[in-house]
């Protein structure tokens, strides 16, 4: 029984897109999932991160390929998924992580970097697990989806302005009950992390401003930022056989930051 409670953290078998998949948050899931057993597509627009990630997967014994993908691009989301499923007969898992971030002032964003930023962040996200949720149907065998929220999903944030990062991922809160609620009859289970400041290029400008930094820290029970692997490690838990009765949830991996 122990044996068995264990293999179920693993992903023998099982075909995984993730987005975003060249860098940050998920590059350690792309190898971690790897290293679980999983042929691991890494999809991202920047085409040279996500071989260098396959790479590193291939170097470390896994199975990766690497797909240049923009996810705001209707057509080419459905030709990459759709190749995926036609190369290996199945697709189990989809990691949409892929994001931007514009960091102005309610009052001085532009309607152009709204717009894009709910496109990436929550349209784009949309169509993905609508995409993947369609072959997972094909397939017979139902699937896992685990969108990358965060913590500014659940707070107002106040350490800076952030409303459209903000308003997206909140919409991907609750966006990830409906789908999850709509798609159970079909096997297809669908959560979200929401990671705090993760130590990653993503948050590279954040990371520059030593006092900012400190103030993170300040406020975070823990006392520290995450690591991407830590993130990485709560997709797993997630996406695997393990988390078979867990769907439309969103679990926080934020060293307590929203406990307060």
């Amino acid at each position: 029984m122990t044996a068995r409670a264990l293999a179920s953290f693993r992903l023998d078998g099982l075909v995984s897109i993730i987005t975003g998949g060249g860098s940050g948050i998920g590059r350690a899931t792309a190898e971690l999932f790897a290293a679980a057993g999983s042929y691991v597509v890494v999809a991202d627009r920047d085409e040279e991160s996500a071989r260098a990630c396959a790479d590193a997967v291939a170097a470390a014994g896994g199975r990766a390929r690497a797909v240049a993908l923009d996810v705001a691009d209707e057509s080419a989301v459905e030709r990459a998924f759709s190749g995926v499923f036609e190369r290996e007969g199945r697709l189990d898992v989809l990691i949409s992580n892929a994001g931007i971030n514009i960091r102005k002032p309610a009052l001085d964003l532009p309607l152009a970097d709204w717009n894009r930023v709910i496109a990436v962040n929550l349209t784009a996200v949309f169509h993905c697990a609508r995409t993947a949720a369609r072959h997972m149907i094909a397939g017979g065998r139902g699937g896992a989806i685990v969108s990358t929220a965060s913590i500014m999903s659940l707070s107002g944030g106040g350490l800076y302005p952030n409303i459209g990062y903000q308003t997206a991922k909140g919409a991907l809160v609750n966006m990830t009950r409906g789908l999850a609620v709509e798609w159970a009859p079909t096997r297809i289970r669908v959560n979200a992390v929401a990671p705090t400041w993760v130590r990653t290029p993503f948050i590279a400008p954040l990371l520059a401003q030593p006092e900012l930094v400190a103030k993170i820290e300040q406020m975070t029970p823990l006392g520290r930022l995450a690591e991407p692997l830590e993130v990485a490690a709560a997709m797993l838990f997630l996406a695997s056989p393990a988390a078979a009765m867990i769907t439309g949830h969103t679990l926080p991996v934020d060293g307590g930051f929203l406990a307060q």
